[in-house]
């Protein structure tokens, strides 16, 4: 199996932004910069989450995504504030090949079995962010790992499987912005317990850490954002012609950040072929 290796981009309106436990939001520049970037450099797919959940009744997010649809010819996954077929319906429209759901089908676990039937399976991405519990479990959380559900991730993975979604990204809050390594453990349990592909997501610092993820965790396709987005803009003269929203000091100074060794999509892929990994070139 060809694993996939994804790029992950946050946005808040024009912005593409990163945080550590999904809190904590710095601008890092223009989506659109970083998405030409990743796909001249051999990236399998992207995926663009709006962080603040407000892809309804806003307009950016869908003109964004007809942008990169234009000029950027691989799988485009978007999510955000999907709470309907008629939002699912929009940003297809626009332009986007896949949606990432999950607010919406915890709080109505039907609209995943709706959304397959309209769309297709392979549209229907769930993204399940995961919080370790004290007794070892983990439970799924909702508004970027700020509400609980109060639902076990194992039951709701299968559940999620069951109702037709095509995907799962896994994502540890625990784990997210940190560098410091995928949950191998929350992972290889999803994968384990689902027949769909899992994508793992959160945590990444590293390039091994990567490879960690595919062969100990046993996810089918990972999703990356720190690892590529600060070698991007270390790599990158001047701060492009981003709009002047929100925090841009890290950005003005290119600061590094913690555990984080950045990679190209190149020198991530070698790295995984080098460690018999196979990926697409």
């Amino acid at each position: 199996m060809h694993h996939r290796v994804i790029a992950k981009l946050d946005i808040k309106g024009p912005n593409l932004v990163k945080g550590i436990h999904l809190e904590g939001l710095r601008v890092m520049g223009k989506p659109e910069e970083f998405s030409r970037d990743y796909y001249e450099h051999g990236i399998d797919e992207l995926i663009y989450m709006d962080v603040v959940a407000s892809l309804y009744d806003r307009n950016s997010i869908h003109d964004l995504i007809s942008r990169t649809a234009k000029n950027i010819f691989i799988p485009l996954t978007v999510g955000g504030g999907l709470r309907s077929l008629d939002d699912i319906r929009k940003v297809l429209r626009a332009g986007a090949d896949k949606v990432s759901l999950n607010t919406a089908v915890v709080k109505n676990p039907e609209l995943i079995k709706q959304a397959a039937h309209y769309f297709g399976s392979s549209t229907i991405v769930v993204t399940i962010e995961a919080i370790k519990q004290t007794d070892g479990t983990y439970e799924a959380f909702i508004d970027n790992g700020r509400e609980e559900t109060g639902k076990e991730v194992l039951a709701w993975a299968r559940e999620v499987a069951d109702l037709g979604a095509g995907e799962i990204v896994i994502t540890s809050v625990d784990q997210e912005g940190t560098g410091s390594g995928y949950d191998i453990e929350l992972t290889k349990a999803v994968s384990n317990a689902v027949d769909i592909p899992v994508i793992a997501s959160g945590g990444a610092g590293a390039v091994d850490h990567v490879a960690e993820v595919l062969t100990a965790g046993q996810a089918d396709a990972v999703a990356l954002a720190s690892v590529f987005h600060y070698g991007h803009i270390h790599n990158t003269e001047g701060l492009g012609h981003h709009d002047q929203e929100g925090n841009i000091e890290f950005l003005k100074k290119k600061r590094a950040f913690g555990n984080i060794s950045s990679a190209s999509v190149t020198e991530l892929k070698q790295h995984l072929l080098d460690n018999q990994i196979l990926c697409r070139n």
